[in-house]
This record gives C-alpha cells, structure tokens and sequence, in this order.
C-alpha cells in the first residue's frame, strides 16, 4: 500500500503505548475512571500522537 504509515517507537514509547490503550479498553468495559498516566509517560505519548499527527497529515489539535 502506498499510503501505509510507519512509526518507530522505543520500548519504553512502545510499552506506554499498550499500557494506555489496555487500560483505556479495560476501564471503558468496566466503566470505570481511566487513571492518568505517569508524567513521563504522557510526555512519549505526547511525543507519538505529534508523530503520528505530523504523518497524517493532522495539524496540530488545541
């Protein structure tokens, strides 16, 4: 496919990543609160989502 999208991500993005997204699948099943996660974490996340916006094309989303 030409349109395919390809991130590298480091471990530690990778493993915030799968935690965000379990977490977020978890609570919704539950209903439960989804709890914030730690400042680092937020920080690659933030990192990633600019990325992966950057690669789609997205601007920037206040």
């Amino acid at each position: 496919m030409t349109d395919d999208i390809a991130l590298r991500l480091d471990r530690d993005t990778a493993e915030d990543l799968y935690e965000v997204l379990w977490l977020m699948g978890e609570h919704i099943a539950a209903g439960a609160p989804i709890p914030e996660p730690p400042a680092e974490a937020e920080a690659r996340l933030a990192q990633l989502f600019k990325s992966l916006g950057d690669s789609l094309g997205k601007g920037r989303r206040e």
